[in-house]
């Protein structure tokens, strides 16, 4: 009779799930101590939202169709890595290249849009010195802006090995904790969609 603990289980993409289950625990660790930055950054936000120092308010600023658009392809991101990170689950080599590239596409798409409203702020004179409203606004939105840009190139390290070498239990663990990030980061700019944009632009 063979030990329990000999058996594989289906949950797990491979024989080390005891591993691959320290390593998703550890990282939703790092998420939660994320999820404590940007409370913070939210916080301060609140706070100062109101202190435009005679510069423009959020309702004068925000573009909301734009912003709408924006997040639209970021949510659709959100499929995407969901997708692929099933496909890797599955060995499935070329979905998981192909549906990552397609998050990768739609994350530049994004990461574009966000620097294009930021430029068209500068060049306004609304910079993040104007007012304590404009510098809460750059640090809580720009610090989302800085994840985005880091999981993408974190999404071209961990794609190259796939194309190369294919999927191992060790890309799968890796392309998990990608997909956790990215989707944490959709989660995150619901919240600044919402609380920041719409609220901003009072239309909720």
């Amino acid at each position: 009779m063979k030990h329990p603990h000999n058996i594989a289980h289906e949950a797990y993409p491979d024989t080390h799930h005891d591993t691959y289950s320290r390593t998703i625990f550890g990282f939703w660790l790092y998420l939660m101590s994320d999820f404590i930055l940007f409370g913070a950054l939210f916080a301060t936000y609140i706070v100062l939202s109101d202190s435009t120092f005679g510069g423009p308010s959020a309702r004068e600023l925000f573009q909301l169709p734009f912003t709408f658009v924006q997040t639209l392809v970021l949510l659709l991101s959100t499929l995407t890595v969901g997708l692929a990170g099933a496909s890797a689950h599955r060995k499935n080599r070329n979905w998981t290249i192909a549906l990552f590239s397609v998050t990768f596409v739609l994350g530049i798409v994004f990461l574009w849009m966000q620097l294009h409203e930021f430029a068209g702020y500068l060049t306004a004179g609304n910079g993040w010195k104007r007012s304590a409203f404009l510098s809460g606004y750059f640090t809580l939105v720009g610090t989302h802006t800085l994840h985005v840009l880091f999981g993408l190139l974190w999404m071209i390290v961990l794609i190259i090995p796939v194309c190369l070498e294919g999927i191992s239990h060790v890309s799968v663990r890796r392309l998990t904790c990608m997909r956790m990030f990215w989707q944490f980061l959709n989660i995150v700019w619901v919240f600044i969609f919402s609380f920041v944009y719409l609220l901003g632009a009072k239309i909720v």
